[in-house]
């Protein structure tokens, strides 16, 4: 498990936030007592699955597995704090709300698009450490 930084555009109002990239051992040891998918997301730089999980320890781990296109297999695995990973939970959640309000012709920069925006960030930041 690597740690690294990502820094945001001031524009995205989003402190820098701590991201741990996980290998496959990493992955299979903070699973090994379940996990829960939250949601998913599917954007242009891939797929994204949100889930909480548990250890052998009763730990808790708040992760993202990215797809590439059609492959079965994840192409990455992210760790969060809980306090990033509520804020894409809340991006999420409020974006049901925003496209309620929107006619289906509007086409407007919303909840969901930043949260592909911030995932943006954290790929790139990621794609120089090997998990």
């Amino acid at each position: 498990m690597k740690a690294f930084t990502v820094d945001f555009h001031a524009a995205d109002q989003v402190e820098s936030m701590t991201v741990q990239k996980l290998t496959e051992e990493d992955y299979n040891q903070a699973t090994a007592g379940g996990t829960r998918h939250l949601f998913d997301l599917d954007t242009n730089i891939g797929f994204f699955v949100f889930f909480d999980a548990v250890d052998q320890q009763e730990k808790v781990s708040y992760m993202v597995l990215q797809y590439e296109e059609d492959s079965e297999d994840p192409m990455a695995c992210y760790s969060f704090e809980l306090k990033a990973f509520y804020e894409f939970m809340a991006l999420y959640l409020n974006d049901l709300e925003f496209n309620e309000e929107l006619s289906e012709e509007e086409e407007e920069y919303g909840p969901i698009h930043h949260l592909a925006h911030l995932l943006y960030h954290i790929v790139e930041a990621g794609k120089e450490v090997n998990g």
